[in-house]
């Protein structure tokens, strides 16, 4: 049979080889050197992530702490700030009517009923004195009601809100001398131990009974009471955790925000973790609130019965209140970074919202323009540094908020709105003004102009 080269009739295969198969091998190779890439990327994206995730949990964690140590250092560290917290009370009415009864229970007590026939006739002792003998615990009532109605007069005016300030002024200052070392004539320490004489004090209301009729007062000796602010065995102690807070209270919510930020930079998803750290921060932040609600209830009911529970729970609120506060500014900074995350990122809803946001700017240009309102060279500037003006104003609106002195949650919503504002301006500015086209001819269009503006006759 002859040879033809056909396979299967003894001749050798000489075919030449596929150029198709040999593309086909190829990419299987690199398929395969891809996947085994991906194998080997696998466990190292995942232990970034697990660090990521663990920076932003530890960030979220110690931001509570953060917050009740800046508080706490700030109300101990600074004598304006401690007065400016406790002032208010000096008006509440709860406060008023515990300290008024204090205030009588302690003048009550250098108080003698027979003093009174001193201020009588010789002949009439005897009969004052028969008489006192059958109503003496009415006359007491009486003259313990009559003192009490006074003090009460003194803690509604002026001279207790006085009194208040300098009291605690001076308990404070007295604090931080014994914590600082610092000098200040008008406390004493001795024995290791912070005392705040209170006689001026008790002066003032005995000269005010005697101008409103109670002369007994007047023989009322002077009394110098010692209120002790720090007990002599705890000095040294709470020296070093002063010192310690007053460290905590500047770093630990940096440190808190720092890692939060260590965490987002780590993260694979910045955008994505970016929302999540600061939704964490918010809800640390509500965390805070919700324990500083339970823990005073808890307070309240740990009180002796001796103790007025609605002054109590009025000096608790106030002296929380810049503490929850505190509490506002982080839920409203949190929530406002993650909603400014969120609109900046490629989802189908923020991409929604951006697009009104540009539709609106957009349409309102139109209107401007149609209107004549033209921008000149600053539009084409604008457009052309869009980008860096954003970041200037948001660096411009972080700067606002560190340097603002003691913000609100209300403050961080008015810088946000500010910022809001200046970024449609912005987009105002930015928007290209190029007017629409038309046919012109052979030589195709041409631009359109803006009919003249006929002059005056």
């Amino acid at each position: 049979m002859p040879d033809n080269g056909v396979p299967g009739n003894g001749a050798p295969d000489d075919r030449v080889p596929d150029p198709g198969s040999a593309d086909l091998n190829r990419l299987r190779d690199r398929v395969a050197a891809l996947e085994s890439q991906q194998e080997k990327r696998t466990p190292r994206h995942r232990t970034r992530s697990f660090f990521a995730a663990l920076l932003i949990v530890l960030g979220c964690v110690l931001a509570p702490f953060g917050v009740v140590a800046a508080w706490t250092a700030d109300e101990i560290g600074d004598t304006d700030r401690y007065v400016a917290t406790v002032a208010p009370l000096a008006s509440d009415a709860d406060v008023q009517q515990a300290a008024a009864a204090r205030v009588t229970n302690a003048v009550m007590e250098h108080i003698d009923l027979g003093a009174l026939l001193e201020e009588a006739a010789p002949a009439d002792r005897p009969l004052l004195d028969k008489l006192i003998g059958q109503v003496g615990n009415s006359l007491e009532g009486a003259v313990r009601s009559f003192v009490q109605d006074k003090t009460q007069e003194i803690l509604a005016s002026d001279v207790f809100r006085t009194i208040w300030i300098d009291a605690n002024r001076d308990a404070h200052a007295a604090l931080v001398k014994a914590l600082t070392g610092s000098a200040d004539s008008t406390v004493t320490i001795h024995n290791n131990s912070v005392t705040v004489d209170l006689a001026p004090v008790i002066d003032r209301v005995k000269q005010r009974l005697v101008d409103d009729g109670l002369t007994i007062a007047s023989k009322i000796p002077e009394v110098h009471t010692d209120f002790t602010v720090l007990r002599s065995d705890d000095i040294g102690r709470v020296k070093t955790y002063f010192r310690l807070l007053q460290i905590a209270g500047v770093w630990l919510p940096v440190i808190a925000v720092v890692l939060v930020i260590a965490g987002v930079l780590l993260s694979r998803h910045r955008r994505r973790a970016l929302v999540a750290g600061a939704l964490g921060l918010a809800f640390a932040a509500v965390v805070l609130g919700v324990a500083l609600t339970v823990f005073r209830v808890v307070y309240l009911n740990a009180l002796p019965d001796s103790v007025s529970q609605p002054a109590a729970g009025t000096i608790y609120d106030t002296m929380t209140r810049y503490l929850r506060t505190m509490v506002r500014v982080t839920i409203a900074l949190g929530v406002v970074v993650a909603l400014a995350a969120w609109l900046s990122g490629p989802g189908r809803y923020a991409t929604l919202v951006r697009q009104l946001w540009i539709s609106g700017i957009a349409a309102v240009r139109a209107t401007a323009d149609h209107w004549g309102m033209r921008t000149g060279p600053v539009g084409p500037f604008v457009r052309r540094y869009r980008s860096w003006i954003t970041w200037v104003l948001v660096a411009v609106a972080l700067l606002v908020f560190i340097l603002w002195s003691y913000p609100t949650g209300w403050v961080v919503i008015a810088i946000a709105l500010v910022l809001l504002l200046a970024m449609a301006v912005v987009e105002f500015l930015a928007q290209d003004s190029t007017v629409g086209t038309k046919n012109t001819g052979a030589d195709g269009p041409g631009p359109v102009r803006p009919p003249r503006t006929p002059s005056a006759p």
